[in-house]
């Protein structure tokens, strides 16, 4: 944490479950509260949503670009989103820098002493690359040896001066855990016969019955089958989309596979779901889990998230661009896949409480060290089965680690606190950030107040009618009756003059019958009931309250 308030460059490094993502995340909050920003980006999606970032491929502007020539940075100087935060960058943070490849690591550099309009590493600002190489690697050409795809290989890494920080607790698995001494042999490639032993003997470990286990396999297809197989399992009708697409045959295919929505999406009600495109504003990003709960009028998915966010999803465009910003090839298709099982390249990152796992076809070294390591303990494992290459780990990346563990050391030995203190206030006060402690006192509670604040019931209901969500379902989602969510809407009608909600307006003939009974009131409708009484008991109440709303 010193090294890093210094604004010096840091590799923080260590074993799954080490704490490096929960380091960062503390580094990030002594930010936040000096005011000082903070690019926070991942090599994937899914990595991103741990720490409420994005993916560094958007953050950077290259997209899914394996080059950058000069006309592509005059270009993406033009965007005036892109322009904006990579100008102003101040510190970036990339995490799970594994699965990053040494030329995107690359193309990183040089977008931002573009942007920058400086030479030195990343543009002189501090960058932060976290992750453990043990774990997946970056997805390469069929050609490409260890060397040309990590990232630690780079020019761009060696000109940063990184500094290591290397994590040696553990916090998932316990010090003395069987679980544990397994996963430290794989990292040091001396697995015993008694840890295969113990791994095999979890293939017939029953697991808790409150636990719902997670599946992982290591091949899309598995996932797909048992993905296709709980599909049909469910009643109801089950609704179609198939991904349209348009432009170059060739970088339509290329588009296809980089993107992770399905060529062909089936849903039902209650499907289990996975969101696979960021959008921030719609509240979700890549890697959001939840549930179908409905579908509305135009036949849109409604979603119901893990955090209890209900959102109808509508399809998102993936594109191509020339150096002009003309579209050369786009996919349109639902943002959404299907998520009772999911790949170990998904579930990087993840703390699972139980989970069933199948590394007998595990095609790439580190699959099996990253779905085991997503456990606390073996008892809440079961494993199918696993082969040779499951326990195996890259060999440049062995010599690597090594030597980021002897780079620890040295930075541990040529640095004291006193003077990081000193150059953490100095950092501060040069990126803008608040030095006053007072005020830095003021910001935190102003951050953990904001953060704690709980949402009112009118707000609550806003974010639902946003969302075009018919009454009768909000009314349930919320415990709520029709009646009030209704009254809700002529509050929230006022609150907010300039916000769409036609959607809810009722038709002409009611409003017409609405207003000619107020007109008999001569305007006096603090209560509802001498409207009803006018309108002979002909019209319910929570339609004169819908009625009301848009007068």
């Amino acid at each position: 944490m010193a090294l890093l308030k210094s604004g010096k460059n840091v590799f923080l490094t260590g074993s799954a479950g080490a704490g490096k993502t929960y380091v960062l995340n503390q580094y990030i909050s002594y930010l936040n509260e000096r005011k000082v920003p903070v690019a926070i980006t991942a090599s994937t999606g899914i990595a991103a949503t741990h720490m409420n970032g994005m993916t560094i491929h958007s953050w950077a502007g290259f997209g899914i670009k394996e080059r950058l020539t000069k006309a592509n940075l005059v270009t993406m100087r033009t965007k005036k989103y892109l322009k904006k935060h990579l100008e102003e960058a101040m510190i970036l943070i990339i995490d799970e820098i594994s699965m990053l490849h040494k030329n995107q690591l690359k193309m990183v550099d040089e977008v931002l002493r573009f942007f920058k309009e400086d030479d030195r590493a990343f543009g002189r600002i501090q960058i932060v690359l976290c992750g453990d190489f043990f774990q997946l690697p970056p997805i390469g050409k069929n050609h490409e040896k260890s060397r040309d795809k990590f990232a630690f290989m780079s020019d761009a890494w060696l000109n940063a001066q990184l500094n290591v920080c290397y994590l040696t607790e553990q916090y998932r698995q316990e010090g003395d855990n069987i679980l544990n001494k397994i996963l430290n042999e794989i990292r040091s490639n001396t697995i015993s016969n008694r840890s295969i032993e113990l791994l095999k003997r979890a293939e017939t470990n029953l697991l808790e019955e409150n636990k719902t286990p997670t599946k992982l396999f290591t091949h899309n297809a598995d996932v797909d089958n048992i993905n296709l197989a709980e599909l049909n399992k469910l009643p109801g009708r089950s609704r179609k989309f198939k991904a349209s697409t348009k432009g170059n045959q060739k970088l339509i295919e290329t588009l296809k596979k980089s993107v992770l929505a399905q060529e062909h999406l089936e849903l039902k009600v209650e499907t289990k779901i996975m969101f696979v495109r960021n959008n921030p504003e719609q509240g979700y990003v890549n890697g959001t889990m939840g549930s179908v709960i409905d579908f509305n009028n135009e036949g849109y998915p409604i979603v119901k998230t893990i955090h209890g966010n209900i959102i109808t999803v509508k399809r998102e465009t993936w594109g191509v661009h020339d150096d002009h910003g003309k579209v050369l090839a786009n996919l349109e298709q639902i943002p959404l896949r299907l998520a009772w099982a999911i790949t170990v390249h998904k579930c990087q990152g993840m703390t699972l409480d139980a989970a069933m796992i199948d590394l007998s076809k595990t095609f790439e070294r580190g699959q099996g060290y990253v779905a085991l390591s997503r456990l606390k303990s073996i008892k809440s494992l079961r494993l199918s089965g696993f082969n040779e290459m499951a326990l195996q780990v890259d060999g440049l990346t062995y010599k690597a680690d090594l030597r980021f563990q002897e780079l620890s050391d040295v930075v541990d030995a040529e640095h004291n606190f006193e003077t990081l203190e000193v150059e953490a206030k100095t950092f501060i006060k040069v990126r803008g950030g608040l030095t006053n402690l007072e005020e830095i006192k003021k910001q935190s509670n102003k951050l953990k107040e904001k953060k704690g604040k709980k949402q009112s019931t009118y707000e609550i209901t806003f974010t639902y009618l946003k969302q075009k969500m018919p009454l009768e379902e909000i009314a349930g989602e919320r415990g709520l009756s029709i009646g009030t969510i209704a009254g809700h809407l002529i509050r929230l009608r006022k609150d907010y003059p300039q916000e769409d909600l036609d959607f809810y307006r009722p038709d002409s003939a009611l409003l017409e019958k609405v207003v000619n009974a107020r007109k008999k009131l001569k305007g006096d409708t603090a209560s509802l009931k001498p409207l009803h009484t006018v309108l002979n008991g002909q019209v319910d109440y929570e339609d004169i309250k819908l009625a009301l709303a848009f007068l």
